[in-house]
């Protein structure tokens, strides 16, 4: 069993997309998804399954579907996957110099981008304004805030050629601690299992 996160994009954003939590939450548990919760409004669920990451982002995307007439975008982490989000973030390494994190955002993309699009970034584009392409994420940084930024998520997406979604470092940060928490009860669980004793029957 495997604990995961999906990122829904643009959900609950500017009254577009309105996806109530409680029903999303329900049409997920449906869909077969187990422990199914969900995180602030913007469409972030944490759920455990047995199933691959793209098996689990079709059913989040059909669920998602079915149940509001709408097509999201889904991109999905692992618990392992988000634990390294969160351990690698470029813009921080612990000095007194460190950026305030919540200056700080990540885009999650839905498959890695090719060499050649990420040499198609601007780094000039939007002074003083920052990114680094790591895998299949893209991190941020916004000294004056993302309100104005020519670094969108729309144009990390066509210039990338990939779909994604993006997420401040709070949020990042407080999933990857929910996950954490989720894959050590499991571990835990597990280890009891193992440790309990073979029942043994002999002949009556």
């Amino acid at each position: 069993m495997t604990a995961y996160v999906a990122f829904l994009r643009a959900v609950n954003v500017g009254g577009r997309n309105k996806v109530p939590m409680a029903r999303l939450r329900d049409a997920l548990t449906d869909a077969g998804l187990e422990e199914v919760a969900t995180v602030l409004q913007s469409g972030n669920v944490v759920f455990r399954s047995r199933k691959s990451a793209a098996a689990v982002a079709k059913a989040v995307g059909g669920a998602t579907e079915e149940a509001f007439a709408l097509k999201i975008g889904v991109v999905i982490r692992s618990a392992a996957e988000l634990a390294a989000v969160a351990a690698n973030n470029p813009f921080l390494d612990g000095g007194d110099d460190d950026p305030d994190p919540k200056s700080l955002h990540v885009a999650v993309l839905s498959a890695r981008p090719t060499a050649a699009a990420v040499a198609k970034l601007d780094p000039g584009r939007s002074p003083p304004d920052a990114f680094v392409v790591h895998g299949r994420e893209v991190y941020l940084s916004y000294p004056n805030g993302s309100g104005r930024s020519k670094l969108t998520l729309d144009y990390l997406e066509k210039t990338l050629g990939v779909t994604g979604t993006a997420r401040n470092w709070r949020t990042v940060q407080r999933l990857a601690t929910l996950l954490e928490a989720a894959r050590e009860a499991e571990g835990q669980a597990e280890a009891s299992r193992l440790r309990r004793p073979a029942v043994q029957t002999g002949p009556a």
